[in-house]
């Protein structure tokens, strides 16, 4: 028994001696080491997790560590940037409580060798990612080893916490998810009508025109969008307009560089634009800007033009009003001006056409500079409000400012919730929101069950291991058959995420093919689906047999359901929400995916088509049918967040 004094007395009176050594001896696995991830470390190595003789802590996280990540990710210092977030986070974890069992890999959860074996090494992971496409990974894997899943996810001051376990709760895939929203090439070419679009402009065309690569992406953007059915006059004079933005790209480094720039952006295309009239027909037509009024007009700044810090040589634009934050001041159409030329001049200094390609960096001064002027002149010329430099870093670089505070709140959450996984009291579990009302801080809810149309766990995940050298026709005719561990009959079909490997009387020439030839190695997912409806099974190929094994193939039969379940009916039509039920948060994102069934995920029956890793969580329905509030939840990002998922 540790003395009454040790670190740990309080949470071992608080927990009780049992939980407190399950707390100990736990083996978890959290995923991601940013803004939310560095708060969970924390408390999870003050809490006591992994310093059992059987407890680990392992952080798996793939980025590094930027400047920017330093004002709310406490775990990294000014000396660490560039360094990997997960080694470091270690290193610092370990300064709190030196006897913690902690592990971190500067690694992609992605890759094949974080397979079903290594997702059942632990009891349970904790998810802190800010990619999608991730975040689905996770939730499969978890689904497939059966193992308990803690998602959270962070919005300025608002957050979530989600406990997931297969076959109890919906999983993160149970509810659709919102697109986000693109733009015709028209829209952003020719036609802007809001601020969003001057800066896409600005920040996806203009600035790689002249500084990045100079490759063929451009042409195909124009050759799709003409197939698509856009406007085909104005698709020609806008290769014609590529064409000019390239001469002007030869000369960035001859004096007057930025003259003839402004002159080509803002006063020969609009022009052009000005002379397609039917266009205009009924809409507000641009209207041309003047370089020598504008270069000679009276500056409303007190000091240079760059808004850069004071460290890389230059002041703030507009400094009239030195009581608000610099980056939020109002910019007039001079300190616009003033900001593009400057920014035209310090890039052109840096582009070398034979060397490297500039890229846009939301935290470049020099290229953010460029997209602030540029895309607010292209709003003058539109007669578009002009952003402040705070709002269009926040659109170009597709953030929502993180919140620390919100980001301990929830590392918090999920701690605690962590604590009911290892009570194994799913009934106490609760999805948690913070909020940012005057009623409640907190919405706590039961968990909600299952979606019975869900195409991601109204699936049968089944772990197999079989001989490096064993066939698809093989694994076929082991498993699948009347009295097989499978026991599809009639018309069956097996691929691999989108690909069609095999089916009945097709495709016999892969039947001798090994599965490794196939590309289906270790830590893939074998789907096989019949015509009866039945869910489909989804063989996960775990680590290959020894070469001395007697039997080539060897699945977990136990996690084969007897009957193999049926899809539930189609769910029926849902009348239009009414769009006053949607948060105001809901304005990042527009529009709604179908649910994964619909969309194709892995496990439909049919082969899809692979869903977008940008697309972003949402939940619409609620238990019972009933219809609830939408809200959108964003994922922290390194300065910011994703948008992810709904409650």
């Amino acid at each position: 028994m540790a003395p009454a004094t040790d670190r740990y007395s309080h949470t071992r009176a608080i927990l009780g001696p049992q939980l407190f050594e399950r707390v100990q001896d736990a083996r978890l696995l959290v995923v991601g080491a940013g803004g939310i991830g560095c708060e969970l470390i924390k408390n999870l190595v003050m809490s006591g997790f992994g310093t059992g003789e059987r407890g680990l802590i392992e952080v798996l996280d793939l980025d590094t560590i930027d400047l920017s990540n330093l004002n709310r990710q406490f775990l990294f210092q000014k000396q660490h940037v560039k360094r990997p977030k997960a080694v470091v986070a270690k290193e610092t974890a370990l300064k709190f409580n030196p006897h913690v069992h902690i592990n971190a890999l500067h690694r992609n959860i992605k890759d094949d060798e974080y397979n079903v074996d290594y997702f059942k090494s632990f009891n349970f992971v904790m998810n802190a990612l800010d990619n999608l496409d991730a975040r689905r990974h996770v939730n499969k894997m978890c689904l497939a080893a059966n193992i308990p899943l803690l998602e959270s996810g962070t919005s300025g001051y608002v957050g979530q916490v989600q406990p997931i376990k297969r076959e109890t709760t919906e999983c993160f895939d149970c509810t659709g998810k919102p697109v986000p929203k693109t733009f015709a090439v028209c829209t952003i070419r020719s036609t802007p009508s809001t601020a969003h679009h001057c800066i896409a402009w600005a920040k996806s065309y203009l600035f790689p025109q002249l500084f990045g690569a100079d490759d063929e992406a451009d042409q195909q953007e124009l050759d799709d969008a003409e197939k698509n059915g856009e406007n085909v006059e104005e698709i020609q004079e806008l290769r014609k307009e590529a064409r000019a933005i390239r001469e002007l790209r030869a000369g960035l480094n001859l004096e007057g560089a930025a003259k003839r720039v402004f002159e080509k952006v803002y006063v020969g295309d609009i022009e052009r634009l000005l002379k397609m009239e039917d266009m205009w027909a009924h809409r507000k037509a641009p209207h041309t800007l003047n370089w020598d009024e504008l270069s000679s007009a009276p500056s409303t700044s007190s000091s240079a033009p760059s808004t850069s810090d004071a460290s890389n040589g230059t002041t703030a634009a507009n400094g009239k009003d030195e009581a608000r934050i610099k980056d939020q001041r109002k910019l007039s159409i001079k300190d616009s001006f003033d900001l593009f030329v400057d920014a035209v001049t310090r890039l052109s200094a840096r582009f070398d056409p034979l060397g490297e390609p500039l890229s846009f960096d939301k935290d470049d001064e020099d290229t953010l500079d460029f997209v602030v002027g540029a895309a607010n002149l292209r709003a003058a010329a539109f007669d578009i409000e002009s952003q402040t430099k705070f709002q269009v870093k926040e659109y170009a670089g597709n953030i929502i400012p993180a919140i620390a505070t919100t980001n301990a709140i929830i590392a918090a959450a999920l701690v605690h919730q962590a604590l009911n996984v290892l009570r194994s009291d799913w009934s106490a579990a609760r999805t948690i929101w913070l909020k940012r009302t005057s009623q409640r801080i907190f919405d706590v809810s039961p968990l909600s069950a299952p979606n019975p149309h869900c195409a991601v766990c109204r699936v049968v995940y089944v772990p197999v291991k079989v001989v490096e050298d064993a066939t698809l026709g093989e694994l076929v005719r082991e498993l699948v058959g009347e009295g097989k561990a499978i026991p599809f009959e009639g018309f069956v079909s097996v691929q691999e995420g989108t690909r069609l490997l095999w089916e009945t009387e097709d495709f016999e020439d892969n039947a001798e093919k090994t599965l490794k030839e196939l590309g289906v190695k270790e830590g893939k997912f074998v789907t096989i689906s019949d015509d009866e409806d039945h869910w489909p099974v989804q063989l996960c190929i775990g680590s290959y047999l020894p070469a001395s094994s007697t039997e080539r193939i060897v699945p977990d039969t136990s996690a084969i359901p007897s009957p193999i379940p049926t899809r539930a009916p189609p769910p029926a039509p849902e009348a239009d929400s009414d769009s006053s039920d949607v948060e105001d948060l809901a304005t990042v994102v527009e529009g709604a995916a179908a649910t994964g069934a619909e969309a194709g995920a892995p496990g439909a029956k049919v082969v899809g088509k692979k869903r977008s890793a940008e697309e972003a969580g949402l939940e619409g329905e609620g238990d019972e049918g009933k219809k609830k509030k939408v809200e959108y939840l964003v994922l922290d990002d390194e300065d910011g967040d994703v948008v992810i998922d709904l409650t």
